[in-house]
């Protein structure tokens, strides 16, 4: 008896050594990679991406984690490279990317970065003549225009900032018919900056108002008293200052220490953050932002509060990597993307492929359509600063 006891307890350790190996050889982690500023002036947009992109993976690992083309089950990790801003840094980080077992990457923070970078990818898909880089890469916050157009592997989930500022436009000239001069402020040597600013100033003078002058400064400057000096000679009705948080709340510290009051302030979307509340709150207070998020939804409240708890802030660039994350779930399993090391490129043709095909996405404030350049159409609001918080002032669908 005391033999087949000792035979049937080694079947059965076999049997669980067998399972467990069974199960651990089913047990797949696929790593998303994403990349952006971490350091340097922008840095916060680095660490809410990051904190954005883990958020999101722990409520997909939380949901049983992505189906894979073999039928396999896998939790998605998530590593974070810094860029620095720079376009040289960008490359060498998207080539690092490529040379792994990498089938997508998310980022970058910077328009400089994502223009470079974009520029060595294969520009058409299939062109045999072209050996640029072949690899699928999806931006959630570089958002100067139609760079997504530079290739066929690039995509973005950024709002049309043109859109945005036109229909902001139209709504204050609807809103407020007895303003009628407008002064601007830039941060000249940043892509995102500069470009909306050119948007800005645009739609101001098609909407009628007079612009009656410009101050340019540097994502560096500390000081803006000769700027603001020229804005209070100006004495405009509006100031609409195309900055990021840090020069925003310095121009804003600056005119108020000058004693500049216009009756109405417009910023960039990207300053439309806590990082804008925590630097100049009292000066930013009724400064009116258009945006692509706030916490409006049960959907985007949740996400708010996941991406706090990784340690960064919900804004408009932060939810687009949240939003991402879900995406590339959906096309790893439409696709059957099968995340081995031998089916590196496939899975890289298959991820293209699947993004390209989508006409529209789930977004926090609803559905995202998609465009044939592989950008986005997103819903958006305009928030304005009120009390220490941003507060939905208008919804241009209602």
């Amino acid at each position: 008896m005391r033999i087949v006891s000792i035979a049937a307890a080694a079947l059965l350790a076999g049997m669980t050594t067998s399972l467990s190996g069974g199960a651990l050889a089913q047990e797949r982690t696929v790593k998303i990679t994403g990349f952006g500023a971490k350091s340097g002036v922008v840095r916060v947009f680095g660490v809410n991406s990051e904190a954005a992109m883990k958020a999101a993976a722990e409520q997909i690992n939380k949901a049983g984690g992505v189906t894979l083309g073999d039928g396999a089950k896998a939790k998605l990790s998530v590593e974070f490279l810094d860029d620095r801003c720079n376009a040289e840094e960008g490359i060498s980080v998207i080539r690092r990317i490529a040379s792994t077992d990498a089938f997508v990457a998310i980022g970058p923070t910077c328009s400089n970065v994502a223009e470079s970078l974009f520029g060595i990818l294969q520009k058409k898909v299939g062109d045999a003549s072209d050996s640029g880089l072949q690899f699928p890469v999806f931006a959630d916050v570089a958002a100067k225009g139609g760079l997504a157009a530079i290739s066929e592997w690039a995509f973005r989930n950024v709002p049309s900032e043109l859109e945005m500022y036109k229909s902001l436009f139209a709504w204050l000239k609807r809103e407020h018919p007895n303003l009628k001069t407008i002064y601007g402020g830039v941060e000249k040597d940043f892509a995102h900056s500069n470009a909306t600013y050119g948007v800005m100033k645009k739609q101001a003078e098609e909407n009628g108002f007079q612009v009656l002058g410009t101050g340019e400064w540097l994502l560096n400057d500390t000081t803006f008293s000769t700027q603001v000096r020229e804005m209070r000679r100006a004495n405009p009705e509006i100031v609409a200052i195309s900055a990021h948080p840090f020069t925003t709340c310095g121009v804003l510290r600056e005119m108020d220490r000058q004693g500049v009051k216009p009756k109405l302030l417009i910023g960039l979307t990207s300053s439309s953050s806590i990082e804008t509340l925590q630097g100049c709150a009292k000066q930013a207070e009724g400064i009116i932002i258009p945006t692509s998020f706030a916490p409006v939804t049960p959907e985007a409240k949740a996400a708010a509060d996941n991406v706090s708890k990784q340690g960064g802030s919900m804004d408009l660039h932060s939810a687009a990597a949240y939003e991402i994350m879900f995406i590339l779930k959906d096309v790893i399993e439409s696709q059957k993307i099968m995340a081995k090391p031998d089916t590196v490129q496939a899975d890289r043709n298959k991820m293209r492929q699947g993004l390209a095909a989508l006409k529209e996405t789930k977004g926090l404030l609803g559905t995202v359509g998609r465009t044939n350049d592989r950008e986005a159409i997103k819903p958006y609001l305009y928030v304005h600063a009120k009390d220490g918080s941003w507060q939905v002032l208008h919804k241009p669908s209602s």
